[in-house]
């Protein structure tokens, strides 16, 4: 079966990037959030992303246009009746990725691919939310969707054959690189990564080096294109925090508690690009 209209339950940086690859795949999107507010800053996003593409010359004006064309937007579920597959893109947090899995399967036909861009929380745990859990899937972009190669494809204990199959397809529709996980706390990216970025941030609290120097180290001395500190603000330190706490629960392994300073961080509100002040300063009116 072909997928040729995809839901999107989320607007923010995920939910918006993931339409926009596939709009520019040629595929029909509807994007669904709870506000007009919320959807109308994730189309104001995702337009100003193919204007960059386009201003850089990785992409024809008509093209961008095209892709514009072919993304709705809604606050109603129902507008995801007759969608082949949906993901959803809300923010990683458990309780709320099971309320609107249940949303979404009470809404959307029963041949529909139900998939989840979550990060860290178990594609297992989450398909038994559902009441045919063969037809879900973890589908688990990366930051910045439209630049970013990767899509992990992690199949829940329960999820069928040819749903991995088909979500597979898809990804490389999308002209991404798929890499199929097994199903664990943070798959292999995030489980590497992520752990990584919070002893960063232990060696920021203890004085080590300054936020600067850490980053040049792991840029000049490891060959990261992006030091662990600067990519905390580009992810979000709230989601960094939430995936270490996923880990010290899943693993109960006192190695992934998270950093004192990260969580004093993510309280005081300063979780990184998108709110203009995380480690770094992006705004200096914050």
């Amino acid at each position: 079966m072909t997928i040729e209209l995809v839901g999107i339950v989320g607007a923010g940086a995920m939910g918006s990037g993931i339409a926009q690859a596939a709009a520019v795949a040629g595929l029909k999107v509807v994007v669904i959030d709870v506000t007009e507010a919320a959807l109308a800053k994730g189309i104001a996003t995702l337009t100003h992303s193919l204007d960059r593409l386009v201003s850089k010359g990785t992409l024809e004006a008509g093209a961008r246009d095209a892709a514009r064309a072919r993304i709705d937007t809604s606050t109603d579920y129902q507008r995801l009746a007759g969608v082949d597959l949906v993901i959803e893109a809300a923010t990683e947090n458990a309780e709320l990725k099971t309320r609107i899995l249940r949303q979404i399967e009470a809404t959307v036909p029963s041949d529909t691919i139900i998939a989840s861009n979550t990060s860290s929380i178990s594609i297992t745990a989450l398909a038994t939310t559902l009441a045919d859990p063969r037809r879900f899937i973890g589908m688990h972009f990366f930051n910045p969707v439209p630049l970013m190669p990767l899509v992990e494809i992690i199949s829940g204990l329960q999820t069928s054959a040819d749903t991995a199959d088909r979500v597979r397809k898809l990804a490389l529709q999308l002209e991404k690189s798929p890499i199929t996980v097994k199903n664990a706390p943070g798959f292999v990216v995030n489980r590497i990564l992520v752990p990584m970025i919070n002893e960063a941030f232990f060696v920021l609290a203890e004085g080590i080096a300054t936020a600067e120097e850490i980053d040049a180290g792991m840029r000049l001395g490891a060959n990261h294109p992006i030091g662990p500190l600067a990519l905390a603000d580009l992810i979000g330190l709230d989601v960094c925090l939430s995936v270490m706490d996923v880990f010290l629960k899943d693993f109960g392994d006192s190695k992934y508690r998270a950093c004192l300073l990260l969580r004093e961080m993510v309280a005081a509100g300063r979780l990184g690009r998108k709110t203009g002040h995380g480690v770094f300063r992006y705004d200096k009116t914050v």
